[in-house]
Order: structure tokens, then C-alpha cells, then sequence
């Protein structure tokens, strides 16, 4: 396992937002959502807007407590994607069981079953990103392209490269978008990813902390500095003008994913 901070690339809101309209991009602070408290969970609600291809689509978190579960096996009409923030959460899909630490990820597909549980003695923390299309779900096009997916952090390979290194989650379709791709990136002190710039896809970028010390990074959108840290949601709406520095003294890494 690459032994870096990590951080997961995600454009958000300074406060959260619940309405299906569209937002602008913008930073959402970890620090500043309402935690409703629940008997075997956390939950913070962090946004929903629309975006050129999708109705709706939404995140939130979820921290459960030790030996807790929300529901038994259920399914949902939408397609969802979950990030392991911190702990180990137990997830069964469909049958098949997997533990997935901090940094893992999986995508559920509409209509499969899963189960989401902790069955370990510490708090597990996830994001859920959920994805509602415009138009009809293509199931045929989801299987084809592989279905429900379930990936282990320490399962994608790490490359490095001049300004830090990169790992390949996924660059696919999935049933209720023509295209999902997510990496995460490790990015060395003071340089950018990438020079600003724009794309049509919408776009999250999510900074979490895998080892001792936090991340610091700066998100350039449309000609406006935004301070970001472990936690913290990054939206990035379609077109914007953006870019991410790393503006610390060690390496950062987040992951960041593109949806159309």
C-alpha cells in the first residue's frame, strides 16, 4: 500500500445543499455538516444538484458504530458508489462478501442486493454517492461493462510518475452513465495536477487521510482559490474552470472521478 496521505478528488459546497437544482461548483468543509445522530449510526447529508446528464445526484456519509448495520439485504432503483473514509466496512453484494479499508471503493448496481455492516470493534466511515439518470437505466450496458464492483485499496496497483504517482480504479459504463472514471492521484509539495482547465463531465475530488498528519490543497475554480483539507467534499460542475494544487509539505492523494 502507498503509504501517503489520501485524498479523493470531489467539487463541492461551502455548506451543504439539498435541493435537485443545479449548483455551481464549490468546496463542502467536512467540519461544517450537521451530524444527525442516529442509534447505530452518523449520518451527515453533504449535497444534491443535478448535472447535464444526471436528474439527480446525491452524497452523503455515514459512520457506523461497531457490530451495526442499517437494513438487512435490500436493493435501490438508483446506481451508487460507495468510498471507505475510514475503518473497515463488511459490504455483501449480491451474495459475495468483501472487507473494504479506508480508501476502497465499490460500485452497486440498481437492483442488486447488498448489506452494509461493520463487524469490527471501531467506527467505520463511508461516503455514498448516489447517481440518478435522465434517461431509462440500461442494465444490459451495466453487465456488460462488468456490474457491481468491489475494490480493495490495496488491489490497485500504484504508479509512480514525476509529480507523484497514480492508481486506476475505474473508466467504464455503468447502467446510468455512459461513462464513470475514477484514480486517485499523489501529488508532490507545491506543484499542480493539472494547468486549470474544463470538461463537460461533472467531476467530485475528496481529500481522506490514511496515515498520521493532514492533507492540504487548494482548488482553483473559475479564477477563485478554495482551501480544502481531509474530509472536505469537492463538487465540480460541468465546464467550470478548475484545478488542484497541493500546497503542504508532503504528498497528498485523492481521488477523482468523472460522471457523464
Amino acid at each position: 500500500m502507498n503509504s501517503k496521505p489520501l485524498v479523493l478528488t470531489l467539487s463541492l459546497l461551502s455548506t451543504s445543499v439539498f435541493a435537485q437544482k443545479r449548483l455551481a461548483s464549490q468546496v463542502i468543509k467536512w467540519s461544517e455538516q450537521e451530524v444527525i445522530e442516529r442509534p447505530i449510526a452518523q449520518q451527515r447529508k453533504i449535497l444534491e444538484t443535478t448535472t447535464p446528464t444526471l436528474s439527480l445526484f446525491k452524497v452523503h456519509a455515514t459512520t457506523l458504530y461497531p457490530k451495526g448495520f442499517l437494513k438487512e439485504h435490500y436493493t435501490q432503483a438508483n446506481e451508487e458508489m460507495l468510498i471507505i473514509k475510514e475503518g473497515v466496512l463488511h459490504l455483501t453484494i449480491n451474495g459475495v462478501s468483501k472487507d473494504l479499508p479506508a480508501g476502497s471503493l465499490a460500485l452497486i448496481m440498481p437492483e442488486d442486493t447488498r448489506k452494509l455492516e461493520n463487524t469490527s470493534s471501531q467506527n467505520v466511515t463511508y461516503y455514498v454517492f448516489q447517481f440518478f439518470s435522465k434517461d431509462s437505466t440500461n442494465t444490459a450496458r451495466g453487465k456488460s461493462s462488468g456490474g457491481s464492483v468491489m475494490i480493495p485499496w490495496e488491489e490497485a496497483k500504484f504508479i509512480e510518475n514525476p509529480k507523484g504517482g497514480r492508481k486506476d480504479f475505474l473508466n467504464r459504463p455503468t447502467n446510468m452513465l455512459n461513462r464513470l472514471e475514477m484514480h486517485t492521484t499523489t501529488l508532490n509539495p507545491g506543484i499542480m495536477s493539472h494547468a486549470a482547465h474544463t470538461h463537460l463531465p461533472a467531476e467530485i475530488i475528496l481529500p481522506i487521510q490514511l496515515e498520521p498528519g493532514s492533507s492540504q490543497v487548494e482548488e482553483y475554480i473559475n479564477e477563485k482559490t478554495h482551501a480544502a483539507t481531509d474530509g472536505d467534499v469537492i463538487f465540480l460542475q460541468s465546464m467550470d474552470l478548475h484545478g488542484i494544487k497541493n500546497v503542504g509539505k508532503k504528498q497528498v492523494t485523492y481521488f477523482a472521478f468523472q460522471f457523464d
